[in-house]
């Protein structure tokens, strides 16, 4: 008798299971952060593929480049390109929230605060984005 109740509890074939939308996650504001994180990363690939076609162009010549240059003003790249931009920075700023709870740094057995992990990230973008913009500029 009591293998047969077991046999009940395990079949899962009679259970009802509501049906699920394919894109549930669209209305779950943290499941869609989640996603659009993950989504995110092609972006950031597409971007270091873009940068290694950019120095194989560069090693090519002149003419070489310049028909890449040319390539990158379509208006299909250019669209790609943008939206590619806003992920990326979507990802950034997501990482740099989510890297005090991957980077836990104690000074004298305390541990540092979320913001000042945030911040310290933060202020190295700007200085590292201040920097090439005065490498760019300066020529």
């Amino acid at each position: 008798m009591m293998m047969h109740d077991q046999a009940h509890f395990t079949d899962h074939r009679r259970w009802y299971r509501e049906r699920v939308s394919t894109y549930w996650w669209l209305w779950r504001g943290y499941y869609l952060k989640f996603v659009l994180r993950e989504i995110s990363s092609v972006f950031v690939a597409w971007f270091v593929v873009l940068t290694l076609l950019q120095i194989r162009a560069l090693a090519g010549g002149p003419e070489t480049y310049a028909r890449f240059a040319d390539w990158l003003k379509s208006p299909l790249l250019l669209a790609v390109n943008l939206v590619s931009f806003l992920f990326v920075l979507y990802h950034a700023v997501t990482w740099f929230h989510l890297a005090p709870t991957a980077l836990v740094v104690r000074i004298r057995g305390k541990r540092l605060p979320d913001y000042v992990i945030a911040g310290s990230n933060y202020a190295a973008w700007v200085a590292a984005s201040g920097a090439l913009v005065w490498l760019i500029l300066r020529s």
